[in-house]
């Protein structure tokens, strides 16, 4: 039987569901394993993103993975620090859309929303894209999960921007008012895409069916591009919670880093298969122009 370690929260419950259905759809014997992590506890407690720390959703995962607890460790691929681990093998199963959505009240588009209009966003990289969108508009930070954020425009928001890939996987997508695009607003590197973790081959607890669960669950092109975006951040020394984009296609690739003021933004792109150099060049270039002076 293959232990899938998973947080407890709606959305993170829902992720491993996804990993367990294609494992029992392999042939193999899944349950889910519920891990409480820290970050989990900061969230219910409305503490900004950009202060809890990177790895504070994934750490606790994997110490119970390397410990024997469970025998797979489910994340969001963007929550992982970006350095490797080399106790873990990674899977990355087929990616879902990376782009963000709005939720508004009377369903109003972001461009329409009225001046003055209060929008809510958990992620310094959304903050500081939409304030150059909407200048005239009030960004603030919010914390919670999909429903509680939602929930905030029945009270002192005009409207909130999530994760298009978690609205989707919860069943709200079609609540959304609108999906932005990635000229309009960059996604998170690796957003929409998941990280399953089994322990690596020498290492304490490693076990074979882990490993062939993870050969049956990694797709190669959504690995690939994951891997290229997430080498920006690594390449810039940044974090999870950093204003920093990237967005990878099969022939195409672009990154950026934004001011969280919304006055200044240093962006790059090119053509071309996604690769973990292309990430590294594109940091070069941001560092060239200046783009640390926005973190």
């Amino acid at each position: 039987m293959i232990r899938i370690g998973t947080r407890g929260s709606a959305l993170a419950l829902t992720q491993a569901g996804h990993v367990r259905d294609a494992l029992i759809s392999a042939g193999l014997e899944a349950e889910l394993f519920t891990v409480h992590t820290p970050g989990d506890a900061s969230q219910g407690a409305g503490t900004p993103v950009a202060r809890i720390g990177v790895g504070v959703f994934t750490q606790t995962l994997r110490t119970a993975l390397a410990a024997g607890e469970c025998s797979l460790a489910v994340h969001s691929f963007k929550d992982l620090p970006t350095a490797p681990d080399p106790r873990f093998r990674l899977a990355v199963p087929p990616r879902v859309d990376a782009r963000d959505v709005v939720f508004s009240r009377d369903r109003i588009p972001l461009a329409d929303l009225p001046a003055g209009s209060m929008i809510g966003t958990g992620a310094p990289r959304r903050m500081g894209q939409v304030r150059a969108l909407r200048p005239d508009c009030t960004v603030v930070p919010i914390r919670g999960n999909v429903d509680t954020r939602i929930g905030r425009l029945e009270k002192d928001l005009d409207a909130v921007i999530l994760a298009r890939a978690g609205v989707e996987r919860l069943g709200r997508l079609a609540e959304a008012t609108e999906t932005l695009d990635v000229d309009t607003v960059l996604p998170a590197p690796a957003q929409g895409a998941l990280a399953v973790e089994a322990v690596a081959e020498g290492h304490e607890n490693c076990s074979e069916e882990a490993l062939y669960a993870i050969h049956v669950l990694d797709h190669e092109m959504s690995h690939r591009r994951a891997i290229a975006e997430r080498a920006v951040l690594a390449s810039l020394n940044a974090g999870c919670t950093a204003p920093v984009g990237a967005y990878a296609t099969e022939d195409s690739f672009r990154a950026g880093v934004f001011a969280v003021d919304g006055s200044e933004r240093v962006t790059w792109s090119s053509e071309g298969e996604p690769t973990e150099d292309i990430g590294h060049q594109a940091a070069e270039y941001l560092r060239a122009h200046n783009a640390m002076d926005l973190m």
